[in-house]
């Protein structure tokens, strides 16, 4: 696994080559700090802290993550956990997270994850992209069973099961 750290004075990006879906979202985002044509390939100086920290919380994976070392503040974490399906991809997951072992062992954690839902990923439990081969399909209630919204915990646990 690669973990690789790029730094300035006012902020250190992190980066998990694991983690990493290659869904361009940050290329796309900031490309005078990640372009993937150029080693290296993330140029914390190409742009303020502030841009760069935008740009590294829109990494659905967590594979990219920051510290703010100019005193600014470091990415919220959201204050309630939430799991959301990728349409026919993997779980989008934000907020607190540790996921375990089989024996209770902490394996990794983060404020964002995506984990595999299809079962063929070569890097469980979270997501490479296997999906896309399997031709992994979501049973349409996952995109929308027709509910309004799951507004409170009661209203979670009164919706029908599987």
């Amino acid at each position: 696994m690669a973990r690789r750290e790029y730094a300035t004075e006012s902020i250190v990006v992190r980066w998990n080559s694991e983690r990493c879906i290659h869904t361009a979202i940050c290329l796309n985002a900031l490309p005078a700090v990640f372009d993937t044509q150029r080693r290296p390939w993330i140029d914390a100086s190409g742009a303020d802290a502030a841009a760069i920290a935008a740009a590294v919380e829109k990494c659905p994976t967590g594979a990219l993550i920051y510290e703010r070392t100019d005193g600014a503040a470091g990415e919220p974490t959201p204050a309630t956990t939430t799991i959301v399906p990728w349409p026919n991809g993997p779980l989008m997951v934000r907020g607190t997270v540790e996921v375990r072992d089989a024996r209770g062992k902490l394996f990794d954690a983060g404020t964002r994850m995506t984990l595999c839902r299809c079962g063929r990923s070569g890097n469980q439990p979270f997501c490479d992209l296997s999906h896309r081969l399997a031709g992994f399909r979501d049973n349409p209630r996952v995109i929308d069973d027709g509910r309004e919204s799951a507004d409170s915990p009661s209203d979670v646990a009164a919706a029908p099961g599987p």
